[in-house]
């Protein structure tokens, strides 16, 4: 990225290939097939150039990123110039190059690849067949992608408050504090929750550890905000302040207390003699490297996904335009929108592409029994189903086939991923379970029973809430605040994400959109939840073989 602060996460050569049947090639570089206005037998070499487009979140437009540099005389250009890009596990990442003939403005052909697919692959390199020639086969293009050295810092800090606004009517104040990190586009993003301090207006939160990159994205100078919150139990928190700060200034603290006014904007614009809602300080900060989500990725972990939809019947009719499970032929369901965004996603981290998709809360056949973790292809020797569409497929099946009826129940799809997650626990395979329902849950108690279980195991849940309800359950689930216990047991690591679809809902129809933004906040976890597993276990990532 242009600018000069450290803040970037991936490194990425670009490499080409030579297509079997085109010219004579050397391993790690690339040819292509005579274009039509190529040279012929015997001529000068062509010059080539790789431009590589990043395609705007949300959108169809491609923005130019950078270029290589041209290489001239060869028709196996080995590129130096790399392309340096921050990288997100919790979005789609479209890239696409083009490579052409710098001399005579040749079209030589170009690869779509999604920044994950290449990180995802095995040891980083993404091999990729050029197209776009009508009629030529055009070679292939080799990716190789790194992760930049200062991204594998991780910062544990401890803060404290004094004299925070009161907010409870009985009692004091429950508070906590909401980090986000500034965004390019002047957005903020949740990167990080303490825990609630109860009844006081002094607390003193726990240390906590967070990766730099998590909090900054490696820019030192980058806006970090800090939202001060009294807890609520039924999620509606009061904000009592905020304050602003920065990686950089964060680490002054390894020589010194620092500081922070609490401020509430309302407060200060209606009273003349506001000071300030208390006052937040940093006790202490300290910095680590670690091994990253990446390194373990590049070692071969596979990321497994499992789908689990709800069929109960208060989502309606399928075939009334009021049914949350109601396809128009315009759009599609919230919950077919809810499994590809985050199911596109997950995709590029599983080699086989294979998805085992459940329902729960309806009556199957042939017999009518009820049932809470049914093979959505009506296969219960095999519940996989190929790639994300052959889920959505499945999905569309069983709405025909089935009768939506009841009760919610989470419990037996969580305990049966659960089982799976149990039988390889060495690191090389975590897997990630996602429950799209309507509802309040029916079996709380056997839920909150399988979570804490599961916690202990490599694997992640993430619940998407459709429809109006009121998902209060989902909150105290999701454990940000609270850690889930159950029957005196509390859950070793927190492994649930719970939003509401309706929070991601673009307000002008754009279901794309509203995708990137749904996937942006449920998958933003999983790599810290996959890293905390991993250090509980002390797992270290696998080396990549040799080059």
């Amino acid at each position: 990225m242009p600018g000069s602060s450290p803040r970037n996460l991936l490194d990425m050569d670009t490499f080409s290939k030579s297509d079997p049947g085109g010219w004579q090639s050397r391993a790690g570089g690339m040819a292509w097939h005579r274009h039509s206005t190529a040279r012929q037998p015997g001529s000068a070499p062509l010059s080539a150039v790789v431009v590589l487009f990043v395609q705007v979140s949300g959108s169809s437009e491609w923005k130019e990123f950078g270029r290589t540099e041209v290489i001239d005389n060869t028709l196996n250009p080995d590129f130096v110039r790399k392309f340096v890009l921050d990288y997100y596990f919790e979005e789609k990442q479209n890239l696409r190059f083009d490579v052409a003939s710098f001399g005579a403005q040749d079209f030589l052909g170009q690869a779509f690849v999604a920044l994950g697919e290449v990180i995802g692959s095995q040891r980083g390199r993404l091999e990729r067949p050029l197209t776009g020639v009508p009629g030529k086969r055009c070679g292939t293009i080799l990716l190789l992608a790194e992760e930049l050295s200062n991204c594998r810092d991780i910062v544990t800090m401890q803060l404290c408050a004094n004299k925070l606004d009161k907010k409870d009517f009985f009692g004091k104040s429950d508070p906590f504090l909401v980090f986000y990190r500034s965004n390019e586009d002047g957005t903020f993003t949740i990167c990080h929750k303490t825990e609630v301090v109860k009844n006081t207006l002094n607390p003193v939160w726990q240390p906590f550890t967070i990766p730099v990159r998590a909090l900054c994205n490696g820019d030192y100078d980058r806006t970090v905000k800090i939202d001060v919150y009294d807890w609520d139990r039924d999620g509606s928190h009061d904000f009592i302040g905020e304050f602003a700060t920065s990686y950089r200034e964060l680490s002054r603290a390894q020589s010194q207390f620092t500081v922070y006014e609490v401020l509430n904007p309302r407060k200060k614009c209606k009273k003349k003699k506001y000071v300030n809602s208390g006052t937040v300080t940093l006790l202490s900060f300290s910095v680590e490297s670690e091994f990253t989500f990446v390194d373990y990725i590049r070692g071969g972990t596979q990321l497994n996904f499992t789908v689990a939809i709800d069929f109960t019947a208060s989502n309606g009719l399928p075939s009334q335009p009021t049914s949350l499970h109601y396809v128009s032929p315009y759009q599609l369901s919230a919950y077919a929108l809810a499994l590809k965004a985050v199911g596109e996603i997950i995709q590029d981290y599983d080699s086989d592409k294979l998805f085992p998709a459940y329902g729960f809360g309806a009556k199957v056949p042939p017999d009518g029994k009820i049932s809470h973790q049914f093979p959505l292809n009506n296969n219960v020797e095999n519940p996989s189903c190929a790639g994300i569409e052959g889920v959505l497929e499945s999905y569309l099946q069983s709405l025909r086939t089935v009768q939506l009826y009841g009760p919610t129940n989470f419990a037996p799809v969580i305990n049966q991923v659960a089982g799976i997650a149990a039988q390889v626990t060495d690191g090389s395979q975590y897997h990630v379970l996602l429950i799209i329902t309507d509802g309040v849950i029916s079996d709380m108690l056997q839920t909150k029973e399988a979570i804490v279980t599961a916690s202990s195991l490599p694997m992640s849940i993430i619940i998407v809430g459709v429809g109006p309800a009121e998902f209060e359950a989902m909150e105290e689930l999701d454990g940000d605040e609270v850690r889930l216990s159950s029957r005196g047991r509390y859950a070793e690591r927190d492994i649930v994400q719970f939003v509401p679809f309706r929070d991601y809902v673009d307000d002008s129809g754009n279901q794309v959109l509203s995708m990137a933004r749904l996937a942006k906040d449920v998958l933003a976890e999983i790599p810290e939840q996959l890293l905390s597993y991993m250090k509980t276990r002390d797992i270290k990532p696998r080396r990549a073989d040799p080059e």
